[in-house]
Order: C-alpha cells, then sequence, then structure tokens
C-alpha cells in the first residue's frame, strides 16, 4: 500500500477545498513527485501534430490556473490539461462546493469555473521549464453578455502557449453553459473558435468536450457539427448531472457535476456510440471513471486514443499514473498486441450495445 493511501484517512478528515489547495502545494514543491515510469514506446501516440509518450492524461479541474503544470507532468503522464480558466477572474459558487462520496469513489463539485482569470494563468503558463503536453481549457464567465467573446479572448491570449485547446461546453455548474452544445449554438460558437485559431500566427489543435447526459439525437448533432468544423478532437465526457445508484445516498442530493467510478459505464457507452457516428480518424479522449489501468484500457477498446483521469487521482494518490502506465504495458503483452494503438476501438461493439 501506497504512503498516500495510509495518509488518506487523515487528508479525507480535512474540507476537500483545503486538501486541494495543500496538494498544489505538495505537487509545486516536488514532495509528491513519483517515480518516473520506465518509458514503453508501445504506449506512444502521435495525434493532431503532437507525440504523446503514452495515453494517460489529467483532465481539467485539478490546476486551473497552470500553478503545478510541470510538477504534475512528472508524475507519468503523457499530457495534463490545466483550466477552466476564464478571461476575468471568478469566485465561482459558495462554498461547500465539493463533496466526497468515498463509498462510491466519485465526487461532486459545483464550483463553477472559479479561477483567477487568463493573465494569471498564462504568467503562470510562461514560467513552465519542463516539455510537455499542456492543454488548455476555456470556458466564458459567468456573466458574459457575449460567450463567444470569451472564447476568442482566451484563443487570443494562449495561442502561443497552449499545446491544445479545449472548448468547454459541458460544465453543469455555469447557467445555461451546456445550451452552447446545441446544434445551432455549438456550430455558431466554433465557427468562431476556429475562425479565431486560424488568425493566430500558430495553429493549436481545438477540440471540445462534451457531457454524458445528452440524447442520441443531440449526440448525433454534436457529431456532425465538429466533423462539418474539423475540429481535431472531442472529449468525452464532463460530469454527470445524473444520479445512479450510490452508496452515499445523502450526499448524492447534492447538486453538481458527479465525477468518478459511477460515470464510468455511460461515459464509455457514450464514447463507443460517439466513436461509431465520426468514424476512426477522428481523435477522441475518454475521461470518466478511470481509476486503473484496465479501465483506462476498456476506455481505449471502446474507441480513445487518449484518455484522461481526475478523481481517481484524489482517491489514490501521485502513484497512480505510475502504476496505469505498467499495467497498461502489462495489458498489451497480455492482448499480444504491438502498441496501444492496435487496441483502439476493438471492443466498441460491445460498449456501444451497453458495455
Amino acid at each position: 500500500m501506497s504512503l498516500y493511501r495510509l495518509a488518506r484517512p487523515a487528508i479525507f478528515r480535512i474540507d476537500p477545498e483545503t486538501a486541494h489547495g495543500l496538494s498544489l502545494k505538495m505537487i509545486g514543491s516536488g514532495l509528491t513527485r513519483a517515480v518516473d515510469p520506465a518509458r514503453d514506446p508501445r504506449l506512444a501516440r502521435s495525434l493532431f501534430g503532437l507525440e504523446f509518450p503514452n495515453p494517460l492524461g489529467l483532465a481539467a479541474g485539478l490546476d486551473k490556473n497552470a500553478e503545478v503544470a510541470d510538477g504534475l507532468l512528472s508524475l507519468g503522464f503523457g499530457f495534463i490539461e490545466i483550466g477552466s480558466v476564464t478571461p476575468r477572474p471568478q469566485a465561482g459558487n459558495p462554498r461547500p462546493r465539493i463533496f466526497r462520496l468515498a463509498e462510491d469513489g466519485a465526487i461532486i463539485n459545483r464550483l463553477g469555473f472559479n479561477n483567477a482569470g487568463k493573465a494569471a494563468a498564462r504568467d503562470n503558463l510562461a514560467r513552465r521549464r519542463r516539455r510537455g503536453i499542456v492543454g488548455v481549457n476555456i470556458g466564458a464567465n459567468k456573466d458574459s453578455t457575449d460567450r463567444a467573446a470569451d472564447y476568442v479572448a482566451l484563443i487570443d491570449a494562449f495561442s502561443d502557449l497552449a499545446s491544445y485547446f479545449t472548448v468547454n461546453v459541458s460544465s453543469p455548474n455555469t447557467p445555461g453553459l451546456r445550451d452552447l452544445q446545441g446544434r445551432a449554438a455549438l456550430d455558431a460558437l466554433l465557427a468562431r473558435v476556429v475562425e479565431a485559431r486560424d488568425a493566430q500566427p500558430r495553429r493549436v489543435p481545438m477540440l471540445v468536450k462534451i457531457a454524458p447526459d445528452m440524447d442520441e439525437a443531440g449526440l448525433a448533432d454534436v457529431a456532425e457539427v465538429v466533423m462539418a468544423r474539423r475540429l481535431d478532437g472531442v472529449i468525452i465526457s464532463n460530469t454527470t448531472v445524473s444520479r445512479p445508484p450510490l452508496a452515499a445516498a445523502t450526499l448524492a442530493k447534492e447538486t453538481g457535476g458527479l465525477s468518478g467510478r459511477p460515470l464510468f459505464r455511460m461515459s464509455t457507452v457514450m464514447l463507443a456510440r460517439f466513436r461509431g457516428l465520426v468514424g476512426p480518424d477522428m481523435p477522441l479522449i475518454g475521461v470518466g471513471g478511470v481509476d486503473s489501468a484496465e479501465t483506462a484500457f476498456q476506455k481505449i477498446a471502446a474507441g480513445a486514443d487518449l484518455v484522461q483521469l481526475y478523481t481517481g487521482l484524489v482517491y489514490q494518490g501521485p502513484g497512480l499514473p505510475g502504476e496505469i502506465l505498467s499495467g497498461l504495458s502489462r495489458i498489451l503483452d497480455r492482448r499480444g498486441l504491438g502498441s496501444i494503438a492496435e487496441a483502439v476501438g476493438i471492443e466498441r461493439e460491445r460498449w456501444a450495445a451497453g458495455g
């Protein structure tokens, strides 16, 4: 058992948001640095012009202001995503706004894009010293009167620093944000952000992150729009506002987005169905309930080129990325696969049918 897992009961007695702040300080200090896993070339992927040393990434939400990007990369991640960043600083929703459902391996959050704004995040990214892929997850201010203009402003601010952009239209904690996933609204938004990206001196890959709560018609609309607008990829999925059966019944009543283990099946089914809609070539990133090598592999087998995690790190600690990467190498050996790319979509039909 790792030192983190031994210390977890004490950590979990601390308010979740306070513990989050302490974890950022520890990562920044290097105290949580894990031993870099041995690099297995079979895990590398080349996607939308970037060379990923492995398919495991950190989802947005942990490092909202790009304070510890280098420290997070040192844990073994093939890439990380900072944010969500909004143009202006934003306090977010009132506390308490993070709830641990430990029996379920889950978290409910209603943070509301709390962050220090684009200037602070840009300054932090500019001070990075370690090489590595760092995406920037961008969002709109809650009180914005032109949300598309917010996304454009963030593209202008980060185009020289971001490895890729993620257009976040799927957080459930900013009123009306998910309305941007509708066909007409999404098409109009992506037209503006792609135009803004293409006007930059440097072409930065553009992805969009969608919610797991859409119906089949909504999913098909998104697929058509992202292909028509020639996005570089899609992240599936953000947190869910639904509530599958949960052991922590009282906390389950809290409003906000649910992440972690209970999200795994529904997000993976959605991923597989989306892969069927867009075909084999569009890069997809699978998120939701990844907390082991097996769950990471199942995302890939359902159709993901890359995977991301966040809640699993909260429960299992900084050694988790290395454990997952070592486990993926063993799975390749066991299945007789020459590379992780060969595994993409090999079980898509099973997952598309419901898992």
